[in-house]
């Protein structure tokens, strides 16, 4: 009786030991997707976040990243987003202007004297603002990332004043206050997704096109663009953002991981960009873009009808938000 006794004393011991050392399951895996390419700060922040949320949760959250359009272009991860078929991810926070309008308020032309003036907006009432009607749209926006200032690159010349804009073909982002502000501008825009615009430059459908340096160079727009100005007419935000039916499958606590880590990655993502801007331009012209600085007054001064015509679609409180951000010093 006794051996017998000892013997499953023993078992129960051996099965124990054995069970502590699997790995812990993976209660929730998370798809992540972003339309830019891997070696993007956006996927090398990703990579950093999803590594210390799945050490933080013991392996209870697992991000899996999705870089390079793999799950669809912005429109389609948002739309998967609201209704649950992904989970997670990183985008441009104009795009979700088709879930509200009131999201195109980030893209207004000329707002930002310098990121850290736009990083106290975000971080503080207006990305208060925007976050609650996030919420509202069954999506959860965890932390506000950075995509840079725009720029203009194109083949036809340096762009230094207005006149070297007009009837410019032009590639923006496919919504309509971009279009409006290129228009004002002099320029001939036409919306196109982003995962086209390397062929249909290379292809020479459009002459010209808009985005951070960081895209520029990581998406290899030097092999199709000669030009680069340094017109800086848009300081845009990154968002990265779940599906409120995933956030609601995550526990408080391993919320509160999830929270600090996209914190602490948006702070690491634009120490990235802040720091790869200087390289990027070197880079650049290495690559043979020639660059050339731009006078921004007489730009600034040509989109100003924008900030007019678009009041009653952001409404009072967001225009407020960012005339209170703006005049802050």
């Amino acid at each position: 009786m006794y051996s017998s006794s000892r013997t499953f004393t023993s078992l129960f011991a051996a099965i124990g030991l054995s069970l502590t050392a699997l790995p812990a399951a993976h209660a929730l895996d998370i798809k992540l997707g972003n339309v830019l390419a891997a070696s993007h700060s956006w996927n090398k922040a990703a990579e950093g976040f999803a590594a210390e949320v799945k050490d933080k949760t013991a392996g209870r959250i697992n991000f899996i990243l999705f870089p390079s359009g793999q799950l669809g272009n912005e429109k389609t991860m948002v739309e998967g987003m609201q209704i649950g078929s992904q989970g997670a991810a990183i985008i441009g926070t104009g795009s979700l202007q088709p879930v509200d309008a009131r999201f195109g308020v980030v893209e207004l032309p000329y707002t930002w004297n310098s990121a850290a003036q736009a990083y106290k907006a975000y971080d503080g009432e207006l990305g208060a603002a925007l976050e609650k009607i996030a919420d509202s749209k069954n999506l959860v926006l965890l932390s506000w990332w950075e995509n840079g200032y725009r720029h203009i690159t194109n083949n036809r010349g340096p762009i230094n004043t207005l006149a070297d804009l007009k009837s410019l073909k032009t590639r923006v982002t496919p919504d309509k206050m971009r279009l409006d502000a290129f228009t004002l501008l002099g320029a001939h825009p036409a919306p196109l997704a982003f995962g086209e615009l390397y062929s249909a430059l290379q292809q020479k459908v459009f002459d010209a096109q808009e985005n951070p340096l960081s895209i520029i160079y990581t998406s290899s727009f030097f092999e199709v663009q000669k030009y680069l100005s340094l017109t800086g007419h848009v300081w845009s935000p990154a968002s990265l953002v779940l599906s409120k039916s995933t956030w609601n499958r995550i526990s408080p606590d391993d919320r509160k991981v999830v929270k600090a880590a996209a914190d602490h990655w948006r702070n690491e993502q634009r120490r990235m960009i802040t720091e790869g801007d200087k390289q990027y331009l070197a880079q650049l012209k290495d690559k043979g873009m020639q660059i050339n600085e731009v006078d921004k007054t007489p730009f600034a001064a040509a989109v100003a009808p924008v900030w007019k015509s678009y009041e009653v679609t952001f409404g009072p409180e967001l225009m407020g938000l960012v005339k209170k951000y703006q005049e802050a010093k």
